[in-house]
């Protein structure tokens, strides 16, 4: 896709329960950022990744391991190589040198780029056509069958998903939440890493307007 050509209003096909297309909606790059700065995506999804490292690892070093700290043997008049102590690295039990020991991996880029990038990320959805808007997802019953179903008749069943809804819907997520690779978050909690990393987005067109009410805040207020 050229820069002209990512910069022109898409339309987008409006589906029902049974994949079948009852309107279109017509969107706009520049509500969403305009153009993907791949860059900054790849700068804030490493920040996400990183966020979330324990950063538990540890290793014992040669002041930890079990172990005498005497001299093995003399240095001279052996006819060996002079050694040190048992707990050197360089003995089989020994310390690890410079090992891992617990750290705090967090950091954070300024506000404004991580939300920019929330905002590409699910423009770059749109443009390379792996996103699907859905009328409504209000369930009879929280039932797995009733999401599985959907999924099915929009042939997004075996592949991961995101699902995005305008406000929290608990029965939703209820019976989502037993489907390998789907994930329901309402709109207005979607970060970069989360919308990137499933292959498919199914936003149902009350969260496509939340997204489009949020970017517009957020551009005003900037």
């Amino acid at each position: 896709m050229t820069a002209t050509e990512s910069l022109r209003p898409m339309t987008v096909n409006v589906v029902n329960r049974q994949g079948e297309v009852v309107g279109t909606v017509t969107i706009d790059p520049a509500e969403f950022g305009g153009e993907v700065n791949r860059q900054l995506l790849h700068d804030v999804v490493l920040m996400h990744l990183a966020n979330q490292r324990a950063g538990t690892h540890s290793t014992l070093r040669r002041g930890e391991v079990a172990g005498s700290t005497k001299k093995l043997f003399r240095q001279k008049g052996t006819g060996n190589a002079r050694v040190g102590t048992r707990r050197t690295n360089k003995r089989r039990g020994g310390g690890t040198a410079k090992g891992p020991k617990p750290r705090d991996y967090e950091y954070h880029l300024p506000k404004k780029a991580v939300r920019a990038a929330t905002r590409m990320a699910i423009l770059s959805k749109f443009q390379d056509q792996e996103a699907i808007i859905i009328d409504e997802l209000t369930l009879p019953e929280p039932k797995t069958r009733h999401v599985a179903g959907i999924l099915k008749n929009l042939k997004l069943d075996g592949t991961t998903c995101l699902i995005g809804t305008a406000q929290l819907d608990r029965d939703l997520y209820r019976s989502a939440r037993n489907i390998p690779g789907v994930e329901v978050a309402p709109a207005a909690e979607f970060n970069a890493y989360q919308v990137l990393r499933p292959k498919r987005l199914l936003l149902t067109k009350a969260a496509l307007e939340e997204l489009r009410r949020k970017a517009g805040a957020r551009a005003s207020a900037e």
